[in-house]
């Protein structure tokens, strides 16, 4: 059977974990930014900016005939300001506070997913190799990303567990999917969505954790210094990306199976 290359989404491992998690933290950091302070452009006016934004970006993922690593960041950056963007106008500003917020994003991430799976489309993110299966793909990241911000407030503020004593919690979440893909059964593709979505509750705590004053619980940091070293980061990261980015993509059949019964299942380490 012939082989086309997969080049359009990143192989899963070590690398494609540091970026997620530090482009999904920088993207809470950014909408505080343009939400909050400095620039206290509202909830709403920053959703509607990066909305535009995930627009532009995804056009261009969604173009390009292979992995492009700086396009494919992009969009990943574009649904994490947008998702807290909107996360935060739902819960403080519409009124349904974290936990109806969680609640809510939760069950639309579940519908988004199950759809997903009675459409064929494999779920095996280093196999989408179709228009309909990325788009599918890029919309659970949407809402998982807008999820993440909800479930990190509720676990920091809505359960008053804190920004640290959160993303201590969180880390050891992800630390016990590491351990499931090592030494459980369990598909490796349930265990990807998983780690996932957790990435994103994981930034945003963490975030906060430097963000904040230290009246809140935070390290006092602020915006602009944390937005500022977190770019740096993501630009060095994504920067080496493109030097390896051959070796970041796979191949697979020019007909890969559908519904994702017989998958390969996506690891969830380097």
């Amino acid at each position: 059977m012939s082989k086309v290359p997969v080049s359009k989404l990143p192989m899963v491992g070590a690398l494609f974990w540091t970026i997620k998690i530090v482009a999904t933290t920088l993207g809470e950091s950014a909408s505080n930014f343009v939400s909050m302070a400095p620039l206290n452009l509202g909830y709403a006016t920053c959703a509607i900016i990066f909305l535009v934004a995930f627009a532009l970006t995804l056009t261009m993922q969604l173009k390009v005939d292979r992995f492009r690593p700086a396009v494919f960041w992009s969009v990943i950056l574009a649904t994490s300001i947008v998702g807290t963007a909107m996360s935060d106008f739902m819960n403080r500003t519409a009124g349904l506070g974290y936990a109806g917020g969680a609640i809510v994003l939760t069950t639309l991430l579940l519908i988004v997913l199950i759809g997903w799976r009675v459409t064929g489309q494999t779920m095996d993110v280093e196999r989408i190799a179709t228009t309909k299966g990325e788009v599918l793909y890029w919309t659970a990241t949407l809402v998982s990303n807008t999820l993440g911000t909800s479930s990190g407030d509720f676990l920091s503020n809505g359960l008053d567990i804190g920004f640290r004593d959160s993303a201590l919690l969180l880390s050891g979440a992800m630390l016990l999917i590491l351990a499931a893909h090592y030494w459980t059964p369990i598909s490796g593709t349930v265990l990807f969505w998983a780690a996932y979505v957790l990435t994103r509750p994981l930034g945003a705590v963490a975030e906060n954790a430097v963000e904040k004053p230290v009246a809140q619980g935070g390290l006092g940091v602020g915006t602009t210094i944390t937005s500022a070293a977190l770019l740096a980061v993501l630009v060095v990261l994504v920067g080496y990306q493109l030097l390896t980015h051959r070796h970041q993509t796979r191949t697979v059949d020019t007909a890969p199976p559908t519904g994702g019964q017989h998958d390969h299942q996506p690891s969830v380490r380097g």
